[in-house]
C-alpha cells in the first residue's frame, strides 16, 4: 500500500510549509513585513492540534460497504458543461478579461459565477472519480482556464488541485505522473496570481512571482498575528456575511480588512483567523476539531465506497488547503462541506442502522 499522500493530515504539512513561507518572508523583510510574535505560533500549533485530535477521532466510527448509486455518465458530462457555458456568460456580460483589470476583478464575482461553480466543481470531480477517462481531462483543465480568467487564483487551484487528488485515489497516477500535476498546478497558482496582482491598476508591484508569495503569506501571518488581540471584534459578523453571501454582496475579508487595518480592505487571514476575529480561541479550536473529524471521516468513506465520495473529499481536502491562508470565509465552500457532511450522516446512519451492513 502507497503513502497517501493526501490523507487530512496533508493539512497539517501545509499549515507548516505555509508558516515556513511565512516566516521566510518576513525574515527577508519583504516591503516592510516584521516578524510575528511567539503567540502568533503557539495559537497556530494549537489550532492545528485540535484538526489533527478531529481526524484521530474520525479513526474511531464504523465505516463499511453500503449499496450506492452513482449518477450517470451522460448526466454528469451535461452537468459539467452548463457550468463551464455559465462561467462562459459570465465572462461575457463582464465585457472584458477580469484577470487583466482590477476594476472588473472586483466585479467578476457574481450569482452566475457561483451557480456556475457549484455546478461544474463537484460535476467534474465525481466524473472523474467514477469514470476516470483520459478525455475528460479536457473539460477539468477548460474549466480551470475559464475560471483563471476571472482573476482569482485560489478557485484555478482549488480546481485542479481537486482534480488532481480525485485522479489519484481513481487512476492510481505514478509517482512520477504526480509530482508533475503538482509542479504544473504551482506554476498556474503562481502565474495567475502574479498576472492578476500586475493587472491592478491602481497598484504598483515591483516583486517577482516567488517574492509575491512569500511577501503574500507573510503579510497573512501578520494580520493573524494582529488578530489575536482583537479576539471577538467583530462579534459574528464575518459569519454571518459568509453565510448570507448569495444575498449580500459584503465581503468578510473586506471586515477582516477595516476591524484589522481600520479601513475597507480584502484582506486574508488564514484558516485561524476569522473565527478567532468573530468569537474567540474557543470557537477557533471548534472549528478546526470539526474540519478534521469531517475530513477524517470523508477520508475513510471515500476509501470504502469511492465515486461520489471520492469527489466530495477531494474538493472540501483542496478548499480546506486553500483556506491555510485565505480563510473560511467563502459561502460556496460551506456549501461543499454541507453536502460532505450530509454524506457523513447517511452513510453513518446506514451502517449504524443496517445490521451487518458495515464492518
Amino acid at each position: 500500500m502507497r503513502f497517501d499522500v493526501f490523507s487530512p493530515y496533508s493539512v497539517v504539512a501545509v499549515i507548516i510549509i505555509y508558516l515556513s513561507l511565512a516566516l521566510t518572508g518576513s525574515g527577508l523583510g519583504l516591503r516592510g513585513l516584521e516578524p510575528p510574535s511567539a503567540l502568533s505560533i503557539i495559537y497556530i500549533a494549537t489550532g492545528t492540534a485540535a484538526l489533527i485530535a478531529g481526524v484521530y477521532l474520525s479513526s474511531r466510527f464504523r465505516i463499511g460497504k453500503i449499496r450506492t448509486h452513482e449518477g450517470s455518465e451522460p448526466f454528469l458530462v451535461a452537468l459539467v458543461i452548463a457550468g463551464i457555458l455559465i462561467q462562459a456568460i459570465n465572462l461575457y456580460l463582464l465585457g472584458g478579461i477580469p484577470l487583466l483589470s482590477g476594476y472588473l476583478k472586483a466585479r467578476a464575482v457574481t450569482k452566475l459565477w457561483f451557480i456556475s461553480y457549484l455546478l461544474f466543481l463537484p460535476s467534474i470531480n465525481i466524473l472523474l472519480a467514477a469514470y476516470p477517462r483520459r478525455k475528460y481531462y479536457i473539460p477539468l483543465i477548460m474549466g480551470a482556464i475559464l475560471f483563471a480568467l476571472t482573476g482569482y487564483r485560489t478557485t484555478v487551484v482549488v480546481i485542479l488541485l481537486s482534480g488532481t487528488i480525485t485522479l489519484y485515489y481513481s487512476a492510481r497516477p505514478s509517482w512520477r505522473e504526480l509530482g508533475v500535476l503538482i509542479s504544473a498546478l504551482a506554476v498556474a497558482a503562481l502565474l495567475v496570481g502574479y498576472v492578476a496582482v500586475k493587472s491592478i491598476e491602481w497598484q504598483t508591484w515591483t516583486l517577482n512571482p516567488v517574492e509575491l508569495l512569500l511577501y503574500r503569506a507573510g503579510y497573512t501571518l501578520t494580520v493573524f498575528d494582529r488578530i489575536i488581540s482583537l479576539q471577538g471584534a467583530t462579534g459574528g459578523k464575518l459569519l454571518y456575511y459568509t453565510l448570507t453571501g448569495y444575498i449580500h454582496s459584503t465581503d468578510p475579508r473586506a471586515i477582516v480588512g477595516e476591524a484589522v487595518l481600520g479601513y475597507s480592505h480584502s484582506t486574508t487571514s488564514t484558516i485561524f483567523g476569522p473565527s478567532l476575529l468573530d468569537f474567540g480561541s474557543h470557537a477557533m479550536l471548534f472549528q478546526m476539531f470539526i474540519l478534521g473529524l469531517l475530513l477524517g471521516l470523508m477520508h475513510r468513506i471515500q476509501g470504502v465506497l469511492d465515486g461520489f465520495f471520492t469527489g466530495i473529499y477531494s474538493i472540501i481536502l483542496a478548499q480546506t488547503i486553500v483556506w491555510v491562508e485565505t480563510g473560511p470565509t467563502d459561502l460556496v465552500v460551506w456549501v461543499f462541506y454541507l453536502i460532505g457532511f450530509i454524506s457523513v450522516i447517511y452513510v453513518l446512519w446506514r451502517c449504524y442502522s443496517e445490521a451487518g451492513s458495515c464492518s
